[in-house]
């Protein structure tokens, strides 16, 4: 039976098989750690803007699943303005990774994209099948993520150069939990085809 309301009253138009998924880029760094985070953020965060601009080209839905940082207001441009013009430690990743005006956003209360979120939503009005994850850290929100994502028998892609934690050692070892445990493709992003993506099933 077709859905009543195909894409969300104009908010989900998009048809897609693939989705990208920033988790947590929107982020003032502002917390213990952040300056070993934010080391491994930055070139992080180019590898992703060249993935994102690939995706927007290709027709490949980017969606922002972010954390509201404590301040629990689902307003992603006033995330945005506070990591660009308050000086804080993140402003290198978020001028990297802008939202364009076709992004769609989802507030996260947790570390997983999937708990209390509209994420399974919109993914269901997207035809998502495949997700392709992003951002930070790997080793606590993406990994979360990646975890309820298998549960609900998405197809998962965790391009190893676009994800970072706050070491090396940290990174690594999420990054082969998510390949070995929930069958990540892990390759990293240059070698990401969306149209191959798109036809596995």
């Amino acid at each position: 039976m077709p859905a009543k309301n195909p894409d969300l009253h104009g908010s989900a138009p998009d048809k897609s098989d693939v989705v990208l998924l920033l988790i947590d880029v929107i982020n003032d760094l502002e917390f213990e750690g952040g300056e070993d985070l934010l080391r491994h953020a930055v070139p992080m965060a180019d590898r992703i803007a060249r993935l994102q601009e690939r995706a927007r080209r290709e027709g490949v839905p980017v969606v922002y699943v972010n954390d509201n940082f404590g301040r629990w207001r689902s307003d992603l441009n006033a995330q945005v303005q506070h990591c660009l013009e308050d000086d804080v430690r993140g402003r290198p990743v978020v001028e990297r990774l802008r939202p364009g005006d076709d992004d769609y956003f989802v507030l996260k209360p947790k570390h997983s994209g999937f708990f209390s979120t509209t994420l399974d939503v919109l993914l269901d009005y997207l035809g998502a099948r495949t997700l392709v994850l992003t951002g930070m850290a790997a080793n606590i929100c993406v990994l979360f993520t990646a975890n309820d994502a298998y549960m609900r028998d998405f197809h998962l892609t965790v391009p190893s150069d676009c994800v970072a934690s706050n070491t090396e050692e940290e990174n690594r070892h999420a990054i082969e939990q998510m390949r070995r445990f929930l069958g990540a493709d892990v390759r990293p992003s240059d070698e990401l085809k969306f149209r191959e993506l798109a036809r596995r099933r």
